[in-house]
């Protein structure tokens, strides 16, 4: 299985701290990154292929990468030339080298206890399943899905009517099968309109639930983060600090 890491952005919303270096490169635990620990927890559940996007600080990340390699992870790096005027969608798109099978979608910005992961490894088999957490209520900021019965996606997008809503998405991911083609098509069809340039690649998906079977994996009660702000990075340094050692999160499964 590979993992597709989306860590082309700069990490404006965390300036002055991503002024020369992307946010990625945000220490969380002693000298430990953002991607470090995106890396190991891949690692510790079975993954053995990782691609990451870069872009904002390209050669810094690759520089970290070459003197922090993770035992049994073989990195490496996509280069996106215009991830100063475009979002993730084509950030996806450039992405597609590396989807020649199956394999995992991450947001550069999300952490994970490890059972969130191995929850998503042994979802039942489907083209695309999308981690999702539920919670008592979403702000505008939120991914936010809808679902067609217990699993199945109906919708995913930030403005959802607050009716529907059934949860977030985290920014993980399972492609299998059917699923790599047709969200590889999807893409390519995406990108000939003008408004991707800034648009989130689950809008892809959002248009895709309308084709084919994609389901959800429902993480709630797992711990989970984000680095999208200076708030977001104090809370997940203060829960790995708690936890002392990263792997013990990670390793979860192992004992």
């Amino acid at each position: 299985m590979r993992a597709i890491i989306l860590s082309a952005g700069q990490g404006r919303r965390l300036l002055p701290l991503t002024e020369n270096r992307p946010k990625c490169l945000l220490t969380v635990y002693e000298d430990r990154t953002v991607l470090d620990l995106q890396l190991r927890a891949l690692s510790q559940c079975g993954v053995e292929q990782a691609t990451v996007m870069v872009g904002f600080g390209a050669d810094l990340v690759e520089e970290h990468l070459t003197q922090h390699p993770v035992p049994g992870l073989e990195v490496e790096t996509l280069f996106n030339p215009f991830y100063k005027l475009t979002d993730n969608l084509i950030t996806v798109w450039l992405a597609q080298r590396a989807m020649d099978g199956n394999f995992l979608l991450l947001n550069g910005d999300t952490l994970f206890d490890a059972p969130v992961l191995e929850r998503l490894l042994t979802a039942p088999p489907a083209p695309i399943t999308i981690a999702i957490n539920e919670k008592s209520s979403y702000d505008e900021d939120d991914m936010k899905v809808s679902l067609n019965g217990r699993r199945r996606l109906r919708a995913v997008g930030k403005s959802l009517d607050p009716q529907v809503v059934d949860g977030e998405s985290i920014g993980l991911m399972r492609f299998q099968g059917d699923g790599v083609r047709c969200f590889r098509q999807a893409l390519e069809v995406a990108v000939r309109d003008e408004a991707s340039l800034k648009a989130w690649y689950l809008s892809v998906l959002n248009g895709l639930a309308d084709h084919m079977p994609i389901y959800t994996s429902s993480i709630t009660g797992l711990w989970w983060g984000e680095v999208d702000s200076a708030e977001d990075l104090e809370s997940v340094r203060a829960f790995y600090d708690e936890r002392k050692r990263p792997e013990r999160v990670y390793a979860a499964s192992a004992r």
